[in-house]
C-alpha cells in the first residue's frame, strides 16, 4: 500500500528511546522492519529543538547530530514545533508545605503539526495507509476524520507499553515497537553527508 509515516518525536522518545542505548536510531530502517509489505513513500518526523539545561549543556548538540543523521534519509522530512522552558511556582508534596520554584518545560506544536499533515495529506490523496507513531489519544479526532470522512486506513506503531484505549477501536492495526527492532535499526557510528563526516555522540 502507498504508505506515509507520521512520527510524534517526543511521544516516541519518552515511550521507547529514553534510558535505552537506541538514541542513534534509523527511523526508516525501523519502519521497514515493522512494515515490510508496505510502500513507504514519506516519513514525517515532528519534533522541537531542545534547549541546554544546567545539568545537561550538550543536549542541543546531541539532538543536532541526530537530526543531521535523519537528514541523510531521502524520504524523511523534519517538521519543527517549539520547546519552551519557564519558571513557575508549584505546590510541594503533601509531606511539605508552601510552594517551590521549578523549571517547567513544554513541547509545543508537534501534535498539532502531525494532525495537520495527516489531514492535508489524506485530503490530497497522498497515501492509502497512514501509520502514526504515537500513543497520544489527542490524535483521535484527526484519525477519525481520516478514516470516516476520507476513507483512508490508519495504523499505529505504539512506542509505549500499552496502546491507547481511545485509539485502539479506530485503527486498522497496532504494532508495539519492541527493543529487538530498535537494536537492528541503528545508524552506523560514523556517517557522511554533503557537509562531510560526523559521528554518533559518545554519551546521551
Amino acid at each position: 500500500m502507498k504508505t506515509n509515516i507520521y512520527i510524534d518525536g517526543f511521544n516516541f522518545y519518552y515511550g521507547c528511546i529514553k534510558d535505552t542505548p537506541y538514541h542513534w536510531l534509523n527511523l526508516a530502517q525501523m519502519c521497514r522492519l515493522l512494515l515490510p509489505k508496505d510502500n513507504i513513500r514519506r516519513i514525517k518526523y515532528f519534533t522541537a529543538l531542545v534547549t541546554a539545561r544546567p545539568n545537561d549543556p550538550d543536549k542541543p548538540l546531541r539532538q543536532r547530530a541526530y537530526l543531521r543523521a535523519l537528514q541523510t534519509i531521502p524520504n524523511l522530512e523534519i517538521i519543527l514545533g517549539s520547546f519552551l522552558s519557564h519558571e513557575i511556582l508549584m505546590p510541594r508534596s503533601p509531606l511539605g508545605s508552601g510552594y517551590v520554584k521549578v523549571i517547567k518545560t513544554e513541547e509545543k506544536g508537534s501534535d498539532v503539526n502531525l494532525a495537520t499533515h495527516l489531514l492535508v495529506d489524506g485530503f490530497h490523496n497522498d497515501y492509502e495507509l497512514a501509520v502514526v507513531v504515537s500513543n497520544d489519544s489527542d490524535l483521535l479526532a484527526p484519525i477519525l476524520f481520516v478514516t470516516r470522512e476520507l476513507g483512508k486506513q490508519v495504523g499505529l506503531l505504539n512506542p509505549h507499553k500499552n496502546p491507547s484505549v481511545a485509539l485502539m477501536p479506530h485503527v486498522m492495526f497496532i504494532k508495539n515497537i519492541r527493543a529487538g527492532v530498535l537494536k537492528n535499526s541503528l545508524f552506523p557510528s560514523v556517517m557522511t553527508d554533503q557537509n562531510g563526516q560526523f559521528t554518533k555522540p559518545a554519551v546521551w
